[in-house]
């Protein structure tokens, strides 16, 4: 333990945290701690015997509150506050690594994107508030991250991480704490891993007709990610909306296919994509002309939605 103490600094106490998807990004912590046991749990308290909260991937990325004590960190992950095994968590002021993805959270105005990590560097573009984006890296309490093909940072305090599918177990190597329940319905791995697989093609190139690995259009980006778990869906978005059960908006869960429809298009659906969690989905997007993220609260989306299925079940 005493390794892990070394890292935590009065350097930490400058680096600032998301503690929600939706709330208030505010809160002093000691460091950002990188998860190096795959399948770690987050626990209610902390002991082996408490309620687990969330199961983590080697690799994610949680906000260290407190110092270890007993063998245990405090963290905040996502909208989630939790014990971790200090054994498995390495802390760092600075860290280059996919964290997955964030939402703006300025309750209603745009967020300014700098060339670099401060104030004092030069604005490259502004995002609305509940952009979603892909997060490469924390400097200083300034998240590096990437819209749209570019690049910038933006400051923590406005910018929660809502990567639901960064909680899945894809197994491999044992972890330290690997026992007790991870939760109820789909928090159960088997949408959690549809989603974390999905998010291995971000940025790969949208092509009309295109049905993977290299390109795809938005039903073949489906169609391709479920036959990798041995799924045989349709093949446009109109006839996937035959797959699977119909699930309500409000009982979404990472994994389910979410759809849209255009005004005036005859057609069933317009879109589809997958659902990862934190009102978040992934797509092939024929605006981006890429896989990317994108918000289900946004104007646009929120008046294009149409229905949600689901394939896989937590049974």
């Amino acid at each position: 333990m005493s390794y892990f103490k070394h890292f935590l600094s009065a350097a930490f106490a400058a680096l600032i945290f998301t503690m929600a998807c939706f709330g208030q990004a505010s809160a002093l912590s000691y460091g950002a701690g990188v998860v190096t046991g795959e399948g770690l749990r987050l626990r209610e308290n902390p002991n082996t015997s408490s309620e687990v909260l969330a199961v983590l991937h080697a690799g994610a990325c949680v906000a260290v509150l407190e110092d270890a004590q007993d063998g245990w960190y405090k963290v905040s992950y996502q909208d989630k506050t939790g014990y971790l095994s200090a054994g498995y968590v390495e802390v760092s002021t600075r860290l280059d690594a996919d964290l997955g993805n964030g939402r703006v959270a300025t309750g209603g105005g745009s967020l300014n994107v700098r060339s670099g990590p401060g104030t004092e560097n030069g604005k490259v573009m502004s995002l609305s508030n509940n952009t979603v984006v892909k997060i490469t890296g924390i400097e200083n309490g300034w998240y590096k991250i990437e819209h749209n093909g570019r690049t910038g940072y933006v400051s923590s305090d406005y910018l929660a991480l809502c990567s639901a599918a960064q909680t899945s177990n894809s197994g491999g190597r044992p972890a330290a704490d690997t026992t007790g329940a991870i939760g109820s319905g789909l928090s159960t791995e088997a949408g959690l891993e549809v989603a974390a697989y999905a998010e291995k093609f971000l940025g790969t190139p949208y092509v009309y007709g295109g049905n993977g690995p290299d390109s795809f259009d938005c039903s073949g980006f489906v169609k391709y990610v479920f036959a990798h778990f041995g799924y045989s869906i349709n093949r446009t978005a109109s006839t996937q909306l035959n797959n699977g059960a119909a699930v309500s908006k409000d009982q979404l869960q990472p994994g389910d296919i979410v759809f849209f429809k255009n005004a005036g298009d005859t057609h069933a659906a317009s879109h589809v994509g997958i659902y990862i969690g934190g009102e978040t989905f992934i797509h092939a997007s024929s605006d981006t002309r890429e896989v990317e993220y994108s918000s289900l609260v946004t104007s646009n989306n929120a008046k294009k939605y149409i229905a949600a299925r689901r394939i896989v079940s937590g049974e």
